[in-house]
Formats: C-alpha cells, sequence, structure tokens
C-alpha cells in the first residue's frame, strides 16, 4: 500500500510539474535597466540595457500627449542607437539602446521638472524595470506611476541618493504596452530644457474670430473687394457720352425706316446685354423676312396638330450684302435647301449657331462699340475669378492647418467670386457703342409711345413690318403685332404681308397670335440647340 502511494504521489508531481512549466513560461520577460541623463541644454540622454527578451523586440515610444483643449506636448526622440526607429516604433537591434529625447522639461512653480515614460510600449512583459537620473541640480521633488498611461498608482519604489543628485526607481510585472513614468523637480534654471506644443486641428481654432483674426479679415476685403471694385471702375464701365449724342435720332426719314446708328435688330441685343443670345437670332430671322431675304409661310393645321412654318428662301435676294453673322445665320437656316420647315430645323443648323454667335461678338467689336469681344472678356475675368476661389481655398486649408488664420483665406475666397460673378459686368462699351446704346434706347422709347407721327399710307406696311424685329428684341411683339395687323393697303382687311403668308381663309386679324407663337417656336428650336441663352 505504501508502495502504491508513493507512485501515485510521483505521477501527481509529475503532471504538476509538466503543466507548471507553461505557465512559467507565459510570466517570461525582459529586464529594462534604464539610465538617464540630463544636460544643461534640456536634452534627456537616455541608455537601455535589455535582457530575456524573446523573439522581435520591439517598442512604440509615447511621443505626444495631451496638454490642454487645443494643445497637445510633444517629445522628440533622436540619435537612436541600437535599433531602428520607424515613426515612434523602435526595433531592437542588440541588448543596449541609446536615443536622445527634446521636450521633456517644463518649469512649474518654481520648479524645473522632468517628466518622461521611463518604461513604456513594450511588446512584452518587463518583468523588472531601474531607472536610474542624474540631473544637472539636486532633486527637489520624485514621483513615479505605473501600469496603463493616465494611471495614478505609484511604482515599486523612488528615493534619491544621500548627496540628492540621483534619483532611483524600480517597477515589476508591467505588461506589453504599460508604462513606468517618472517625474523628477530640480531647481528652476538648472537646464535650458522647455517643453514642445503642437496646437492641436479643430475648425473652431483654426477658423478663430478674435481682434488680431477679425481685423485682419476687415482689412484684407477691403483691400482685395476694394481691389475689384477698382478694377470694374476702370475696365468695366462703358465710357461716357456727350450730352448731344445722347438725343434720339429719328427712325422714319422720308417715310422710310431708318435705324438709329443703323443698327440691325441682332445686333442691337448684343450691344443692349452684351451677350448673344436666342432673342437675337430670333429677331434676326424675323428682320431677314421683313427685309425680303426669306418669307414665312405658316402651314395648316387640325386642331391637335403643333403649329410649324416654312422659312422659304427668296431666289432674287442680295445674299452678298448680308452682314457676317446674317449671312452665317442664312446659311444655318437653309444649308443648301431652297424652303425648311421650322419643326425640321436641327442638324447642321445647330453646328452652324457657333459661327453665328461668333459673327456677332465679332461684328460689335468691328462697329467699334467694344474693344473686345464681350463673351472673350467675360471668360477672361471669370476665370480669374475661378482660380482666385481656388488659390483662396487652398490657403484656407493650409492657414486652417497650421494657424488659427483660416478666415483670412475665405477673404480670398469671397474676392474670387466677387470677381467672378462680377466678370460679367466687366464687357465695357466704347465712347461709340454707349452713343449707338443711347440712341437704341430713344428708339425704344419713340417705339413704344405711341407716337408714330404721320406715315403715308402707302409706306405703313414696310414701316410697321422693319419696327417688327425691333420689337422682338425689346418684347414688344404682342403690340407690334397688332400694329401691323391693323394695316389696310385698300381700306379692307389684307389676306396676307410681302413676308408673311398664312394657311387658307387666315388674314392679318389671325398674325398677332401666330407671330406671338412663331417667336415663341423659333426660340425654342434654338434654345435646344444648346449653343445659345434661352430668355
Amino acid at each position: 500500500m505504501t508502495g502504491i502511494r508513493l507512485t501515485l504521489a510521483a505521477l501527481v508531481a509529475g503532471a504538476l510539474t509538466v503543466t507548471a512549466a507553461p505557465a512559467s513560461a507565459a510570466q517570461a520577460g525582459i529586464t529594462d535597466e534604464v539610465t538617464m541623463t540630463l544636460g544643461k541644454d534640456g536634452t534627456l540622454h537616455v541608455v537601455e540595457k535589455i535582457t530575456g527578451a524573446s523573439g522581435g523586440l520591439k517598442r512604440t515610444f509615447i511621443t505626444r500627449t495631451r496638454y490642454d483643449d487645443t494643445t497637445d506636448r510633444v517629445y522628440e526622440i533622436a540619435n537612436v542607437k541600437g535599433g531602428t526607429l520607424d515613426g515612434d516604433v523602435l526595433t531592437v537591434a542588440g541588448q543596449t539602446v541609446e536615443y536622445d529625447v527634446k521636450g521633456a522639461v517644463t518649469s512649474s512653480g518654481g520648479v524645473e521638472e522632468l517628466r518622461w515614460f521611463a518604461v513604456n510600449g513594450w511588446n512584452q512583459p518587463v518583468t523588472k524595470a531601474t531607472v536610474r537620473i542624474d540631473g544637472p541640480g539636486q532633486v527637489q521633488n520624485l514621483s513615479c506611476f505605473a501600469g496603463e498611461l493616465t494611471s495614478a498608482v505609484g511604482c515599486t519604489s523612488a528615493s534619491m541618493d544621500h548627496s540628492a543628485t540621483r534619483a532611483d526607481f524600480e517597477q515589476e510585472n508591467l505588461a506589453p504596452g504599460q508604462a513606468l513614468t517618472v517625474v523628477v523637480g530640480y531647481p528652476e534654471g538648472s537646464s535650458d530644457g522647455e517643453p514642445i506644443f503642437d496646437k492641436r486641428f479643430s475648425l473652431a481654432a483654426a477658423f478663430t474670430l478674435d481682434a488680431v483674426t477679425g481685423g485682419a479679415l476687415a482689412g484684407l476685403l477691403v483691400l482685395l473687394l476694394g481691389g475689384v471694385a477698382l478694377l470694374y471702375w476702370t475696365r468695366g464701365r462703358d465710357a461716357r457720352v456727350a450730352g448731344h449724342e445722347s438725343d434720339g435720332v429719328p427712325p422714319v426719314q422720308n417715310g422710310h425706316f431708318s435705324p438709329p446708328d443703323g443698327v440691325r435688330p441682332g445686333q442691337i441685343g448684343t450691344l443692349v446685354d452684351e451677350q448673344a443670345d436666342v432673342v437675337d437670332v430670333t429677331a434676326t430671322i424675323v428682320d431677314l423676312a421683313v427685309r425680303g431675304y426669306l418669307r414665312i409661310d405658316e402651314q395648316p393645321r387640325e386642331t391637335y396638330d403643333a403649329p410649324d412654318w416654312v422659312l422659304v428662301k427668296m431666289p432674287s435676294a442680295p445674299v452678298n450684302a448680308l452682314l457676317p453673322y446674317e449671312r452665317a445665320l442664312y446659311d444655318a437656316v437653309f444649308d443648301g435647301r431652297d424652303a425648311v420647315p421650322l419643326s425640321q430645323l436641327s442638324g447642321s443648323f445647330a453646328a452652324h449657331l457657333g459661327k453665328v454667335r461668333d459673327a456677332l461678338y465679332t461684328d460689335v467689336v468691328r462697329q467699334g462699340w467694344f474693344a473686345r469681344r464681350p463673351d472673350t472678356e467675360r471668360t477672361r475675368w471669370t476665370t480669374i475669378g475661378v482660380v482666385l476661389i481656388g488659390a483662396g481655398l487652398l490657403a484656407t486649408v493650409a492657414l486652417a492647418w497650421f494657424t488659427t488664420y483660416g478666415l483670412l483665406g475665405l477673404a480670398v475666397v469671397i474676392a474670387g467670386g466677387a470677381l467672378a460673378v462680377g466678370g460679367q459686368y466687366m464687357p465695357a462699351k466704347t465712347a461709340k457703342g454707349s452713343a449707338a446704346l443711347a440712341h437704341t434706347l430713344a428708339f425704344r422709347q419713340y417705339l413704344f409711345s405711341g407716337e408714330l407721327g404721320e406715315v403715308p399710307e402707302q409706306h405703313r406696311v414696310e414701316l410697321f413690318s422693319r419696327y417688327l424685329p425691333y420689337a422682338v428684341i425689346f418684347d414688344g411683339v404682342e403690340h407690334w403685332s397688332r400694329v401691323v395687323a391693323s394695316v389696310t393697303g385698300n381700306g379692307h382687311q389684307a389676306d396676307n404681308l410681302y413676308w408673311y403668308h398664312g394657311p387658307a381663309e387666315w388674314d392679318l386679324s389671325k398674325f398677332a397670335g401666330s407671330m406671338r407663337t412663331f417667336t415663341t417656336t423659333t426660340s425654342g428650336a434654338i434654345s435646344a440647340t444648346r449653343q445659345f441663352r434661352s430668355l
């Protein structure tokens, strides 16, 4: 029996030995012997001797901690020996590591305080850590904390030598990632060390509004927006016109229509709003019909049919006398055809409209009304404004990221936006263009005043028809269509005009409605090409 008992005891002891071996291995860790010397320049030189490491040994330094709501405290690691530092991660190559730390010293309450995470961030447990610190003066106070970084638990031991020039700390059993933080106070002025602070990015801090940033923002806005205003004042305003040149020019001479300064309807539209747009092309088509280059034939339709017109080329028309933009439009409409329905005005028509627009802009420069093409002038200043917006956004990001003056970049963005929008108003008329505009506006007032004077009956059809394209430009189609419809050649209502033919059982009493629908439909067809701005 005694032998059996001894045998069982031996088996149990053997089992305990087998199971205990892994547990002991699991508790194995490194021993870290740290020696630190604080120099007069405030640089902390650290030497660590590590023993007992197994496998790849790495340490992640703590180089940034929160100081207050807007600031971090930064520790700079340099001059690493015995390992490779990649960012904050140190890969140990041997058993001894050296490095320097800057930013570990700060003054507080009349004491110069050294604070450093002597042991921290190891990827293996630390069974025992010892820290010895030699400083430039006598130790005034010391403390230590072990565990997590925010731990308030003291280390195993902390002491100083009899001369109070050296501090010693000891800590056992730190888990991977845990820290031993040491704090030693020296007389103020013992070293030249200073803490390193870095502003933490936040939108509130980046766009701080105070007396300095607010004043700088206001000053920059006044400077930039004042520059935009000065630019418009010197480059974007129309030239002044002498008083006598702003008077109206009679549009009826010897019973015939004579437009002010010889301005055609399409030219008027571009002159007035500095845009070659839909209404200018529509008015030019009507004007070409009135002047005998084409005829507009309204097509018969049933109740639910869409209205349609056929534009008919007049064979005897002197097309070589047309202005370049008129000829470009004439060719775009017919494109080798003698007649074309308005509903089929597509295909090559859209491709040619770009030439019409360019010819209109070129024409107003050739007439001497603008020094430069209005579209080019708008594009140039708008592009500069957009570029300025982009530069302002980049400046805002940079200033917000690195400083608290992000608002100053917004001033550049605002100025760029003002220039991009103001670029639409930069085309400036010459003195000749301003005079032509003044005469045109006087003609518009005359056109809608109702005081047309004595017009011989034989000239009324031609005269009132010649007014109609200008009424299209001035948004008075309804009014002038009714005026044209009231014309009687022999005391009876006419069935057609020389330039506009209606279907059977149609007469001029229906002309106002027909013309309104025609101009609307034509403008829609042109707008669909996306070559011109819609009304």
